[in-house]
């Protein structure tokens, strides 16, 4: 099966592996790149705070430019929403890392019972967030009673395929699926020159969404190829094809 994978550099890259294990050829196509905010998240470690939270491997490869998480944080708590979340801070060096269920509601839930098992932390708690993001996680914070800071470490900037690029990739053969991780994926995809202008030759392409969520933003004439994963993880959304 072709499919077409927008995400970011190099987690791109990992995802065509991925697929290319399970027998199907990848197509990458990144429709936007991360811009780190270093800076920003070194004076936000300075502060005193009480354990990390963080919401996309993203952050873990901003402390892969850094060498690593720094030597006086290797034991702060980090809360991160996913298992490959977390499996990023453990490898740039974070030493307690819980993970929740995929999703910024488990995570929220995660952080409440911790708190509930454990006591109150003795500093509010640093999420260590990107731009675009939903505002469920820190809803859920704030409905908990749950101190935080929260500090953009990244941001997504968009990317403007080549249109020589669009066409080996959406036209030269029609992909069967595209995989689609966020809100701001699908709304990026679906804007694209091929998808506007001749909406028509793709009707029958599969759109594998990693939440419901993600589903929502699919226009309604494309919405009868939709598929959702059953958890809010890579290995769900590749089990759908």
């Amino acid at each position: 099966m072709r499919v077409l994978v927008l995400r970011p550099e190099p987690a791109a890259a990992r995802t065509a592996e991925r697929l290319a294990a399970l027998g199907h050829g990848a197509v990458r196509l990144p429709l936007s790149k991360a811009e780190h905010a270093v800076d920003a998240v070194k004076a936000a470690l300075a502060e005193p705070h009480g354990a990390i939270a963080v919401t996309s491997a993203e952050m873990a490869r901003l402390f892969e430019g850094l060498g690593g998480a720094p030597a006086a944080h290797r034991d702060t708590t980090v809360f991160a929403v996913g298992e490959a979340t977390a499996q990023a801070m453990r490898q740039n060096g974070f030493t307690d890392v819980l993970n929740a269920e995929g999703d910024g509601e488990s995570l929220a839930g995660l952080i409440a019972a911790h708190i509930r098992a454990k006591g109150p932390l003795p500093h509010p708690l640093l999420y260590l967030a990107g731009n675009p993001r939903g505002p469920g996680f820190e809803s859920r914070l704030a409905e908990a009673g749950i101190p935080f800071r929260t500090v953009e470490g990244y941001r997504m900037v968009p990317l403007a395929p080549q249109r020589t690029a669009l066409e080996a990739a959406l036209l030269h053969p029609l992909p069967d699926a595209v995989l689609l991780y966020s809100r701001e994926s699908a709304r990026a995809f679906f804007a694209l020159a091929p998808l506007a202008e001749t909406p028509g030759r793709f009707t029958a392409l599969r759109l594998l969404c990693m939440s419901a969520n993600v589903a929502a933003a699919v226009p309604e004439r494309f919405a009868a190829h939709v598929a959702i994963a059953a958890a809010p993880s890579e290995k769900s959304l590749l089990a759908l094809l």
